[in-house]
């Protein structure tokens, strides 16, 4: 375990919790899901440490056990931060694995850095193109009332709003595909992040267009996602960063959740590894 400073403030700087398992393997950095942490990876880092991997998880600012300040939740700040994080490391030739939330981080970084620290990307579930359904993006899955409902229920009342997002995190078709100690173990991290930074992450996570970034993508990437999942529907997200970066390959696990890396953690980390070591 570790701290960086992300951000050098002039009254506090912002500090960022980062677990790495170290070794000389490649770096596999591993960004989380909203509202979760750098923890939500527990069925991953063994299994990619025993591969030889040097597996680096960190929590988001506002999550986990990173600092929580009252600013810094655009796209450009949380990439900045992830950029920090590599450059404190000192890692070069590095996979980015961006999960749900995560994979705004991974695409906002080829904007804003280029691909000269990258061998892969892996979008797992993620976020990017565009969730939000606008007039210039009819095929967001994301319509602006359901967007204002979610940030009102999390206003309103952030225990009973967590209590259902988990719920249909892990859930495909009304039918909870993960045990519900695990479901408990995910409510337990989201019940660490500040409402503040989960209120401005969902609407970063929500708004954010990540068509241009999608289009600088120039090292080999991975598309991954489940045909269940109801958070971030495939249609609508993965299968469109797919056909968005030319050339990447796309694994599409059947009857998955949101939650795929929990309900259906062995096969996915089995298609991740194989895309790992190419």
């Amino acid at each position: 375990m570790t701290e960086i400073t992300a951000h050098h403030g002039i009254f506090r700087d912002t500090e960022l919790h980062v677990d790495d398992t170290g070794g000389s393997g490649r770096a596999v950095v591993l960004i989380h899901g909203w509202p979760l942490s750098g923890e939500s990876w527990s069925e991953q880092v063994p299994a990619f440490q025993a591969a030889g991997y040097r597996v680096i998880t960190y929590d988001r600012r506002g999550f986990g056990r990173s600092d929580k300040p009252l600013t810094g939740y655009t796209y450009d700040t949380l990439t900045e931060d992830l950029h920090t994080l590599l450059v404190e490391l000192d890692l070069d030739d590095v996979t980015l694995v961006g999960f749900s939330m995560g994979g705004g981080e991974v695409a906002r970084y080829f904007s804003k850095y280029g691909h000269e620290r990258l061998h892969s990307v892996v979008f797992a579930s993620a976020v990017p193109p565009f969730l939000l359904k606008t007039p210039s993006n009819p095929d967001g899955p994301l319509e602006a009332p359901e967007a204002a409902r979610m940030t009102a229920g999390l206003t309103a009342d952030r225990e009973a709003f967590f209590e259902d997002f988990t719920t249909q995190f892990y859930s495909v078709d009304g039918v909870l595909k993960v045990t519900e100690a695990q479901r408990q173990e995910a409510l337990a991290l989201a019940a660490q992040a500040s409402k503040l930074a989960a209120l401005e992450s969902m609407a970063a996570f929500a708004s954010t267009d990540f068509r241009d970034d999608l289009a600088l993508v120039s090292v080999p990437t991975l598309v991954i996602h489940g045909d269940g999942d109801g958070t971030v529907p495939f249609e609508g997200s993965g299968a469109r960063t797919h056909e968005a970066i030319p050339g990447s390959e796309l694994v599409v696990i059947a009857g998955a959740p949101h939650g795929v890396t929990v309900s259906h953690a062995a096969e996915w980390n089995a298609a991740v590894l194989e895309f790992l070591a190419k």
